[in-house]
């Protein structure tokens, strides 16, 4: 929901922002809210690139979001899978959604009210996770919302980041 999904983002050179996620984040910013990005990275488990690619491409992402004072307040990601490639990323963990793990972690470290929080999520499980961390504001976003909205009851269904974040600012006036 923030970059095109090509496959395995773990290049600077495979990292593309989606139209409007830079706008969507600074007008979220801009009403109150921390911006916290949670995310799986299996292609760390499975090889096909490092936790310092993960990291230089993050790297990217901030200063490209910091034209826009879009950043990212916290960003936390998971490098585990259950049938990883790389033995010590093979676990059952409990911050690979849609477990709770990394939204409790912020929780902690940023003293976050879950019931203020919204989540913007692609898949069912991102969705899964936060509501299971006490967010009950959740909005299931891209093309495949036939196949995903019904695994998540009341979550709102937008295509893009930017049409949701209109919607919820109209809402705030």
């Amino acid at each position: 929901m923030i970059n095109i999904d090509y496959g395995f983002v773990g290049q600077i050179e495979n990292y593309d922002i989606i139209d409007g996620v830079p706008q969507a984040l600074k007008m979220l910013k801009d009403l109150g809210y921390y911006l916290v990005l949670v995310t799986n990275q299996s292609g760390i488990a499975r090889g096909k690139y490092t936790e310092s690619d993960f990291l230089k491409v993050t790297s990217f992402m901030q200063a490209n979001l910091s034209l826009f004072d879009a950043c990212f307040d916290k960003v936390y990601f998971c490098p585990h899978h259950p049938n990883a490639d790389l033995p010590q990323y093979r676990c059952e963990c409990d911050c690979r959604k849609p477990k709770s793990g990394m939204f409790l972690q912020a929780q902690k470290e940023l003293n976050l009210d879950m019931t203020q929080c919204l989540m913007f999520g692609d898949h069912a499980s991102d969705l899964i996770a936060a509501k299971n961390a006490g967010i009950s504001e959740l909005y299931l976003l891209g093309t495949h919302l036939k196949e995903e909205a019904p695994k998540i009851d009341g979550a709102k269904c937008f295509f893009t980041l930017i049409e949701s974040v209109k919607k919820i600012k109209n809402e705030n006036k």
